[in-house]
């Protein structure tokens, strides 16, 4: 029964699945147990989630036929964070993508250093206050990028003020995943090498689905920049974490909530990777 509501809603309160089944909170506490021990479900804050598995790594071409509105919106918003003197990290995949696109709109800014495995930084000619670092190595066609040890060791020679990070799945369990071991390496050492503020962009869609490579803990990052689909279960859980919200929605209709976790206390331990 819970297993068919998770399966109809992919979120859940605890309340309403005990309404639902008409049982005690402690039984029901008891199956999302059992059903989390089967990697059916995650329990969260208060609820649960549907887990869903993506074994392998989408093709960027049909990545981007989906959601294009709300990886708009994202894109826009997430290029509004970015000031000028400032140096950026951003990775691979489409919403990232739509941040590029909207960050080459800001004539704006100067002397600000983007840094970035995503070859659609390369599509089109730049406003000259902003600088193209296109990291070096090896052409992943399935995604756009470029990965590989080259690639990895420019990133380690270099830091950044900002990071934004594209995700194929979140998670309050296991974090911010990816199918692609080499991307996922990409991610991390982003991750690692920002002395600032690191933001997931990724739309409502992103939520509850685990891939096989981790990039970073939840406690990694500061914010998620999402669309206003993600549910209040998972907002709750984000907000509870301490993580800023920035739903995007259209022009001008930004929402930011909760201040984002100071950098010195954001925790850079190894990150993990779990046998699967």
């Amino acid at each position: 029964m819970i297993q068919e509501y998770l399966e109809a809603h992919r979120v859940a309160r605890l309340s309403d699945l005990v309404d639902q089944l008409g049982a005690s909170e402690a039984t029901v506490r008891r199956d999302l147990e059992w059903l989390e021990a089967q990697g059916v479900a995650e329990r969260t804050h208060g609820g649960a989630l549907l887990t869903q598995r993506l074994p392998t790594e989408p093709l960027f071409s049909a990545s981007v036929l989906a959601h294009p509105e709300q990886k708009d919106w994202i894109g826009r918003a997430a290029a509004e964070l970015v000031q000028s003197d400032m140096t950026v990290f951003v990775n691979s995949g489409t919403t990232t993508a739509a941040l590029l696109r909207h960050l080459r709109g800001r004539a704006e800014l100067n002397n600000v250093n983007l840094v970035t495995n995503n070859l659609y930084a390369a599509a089109e000619p730049w406003e000259p206050g902003v600088e193209i670092l296109l990291l070096g190595g090896v052409f992943s066609g399935r995604a756009q990028s470029i990965v590989g040890r080259f690639a990895a060791d420019m990133l380690r020679q270099l830091g950044a003020d900002l990071a934004f990070i594209g995700v194929d799945g979140i998670s309050p369990k296991y974090g911010i995943t990816t199918p692609s071991t080499q991307e996922a390496e990409i991610g991390q050492l982003m991750v690692d090498r920002t002395r600032g503020q690191v933001y997931i962009v990724a739309d409502a869609s992103k939520w509850g689905v685990v891939s096989n490579y981790a990039i970073a803990r939840l406690d990694q990052v500061h914010g998620l920049v999402v669309d206003p689909g993600l549910d209040l279960g998972p907002r709750t859980e984000l907000e509870a974490r301490g993580l800023e919200l920035v739903l995007a929605g259209p022009a001008g209709g930004n929402q930011r909530s909760v201040g984002p976790i100071p950098s010195e206390e954001r925790a850079h331990a190894p990150v993990w990777q779990e046998d699967r």
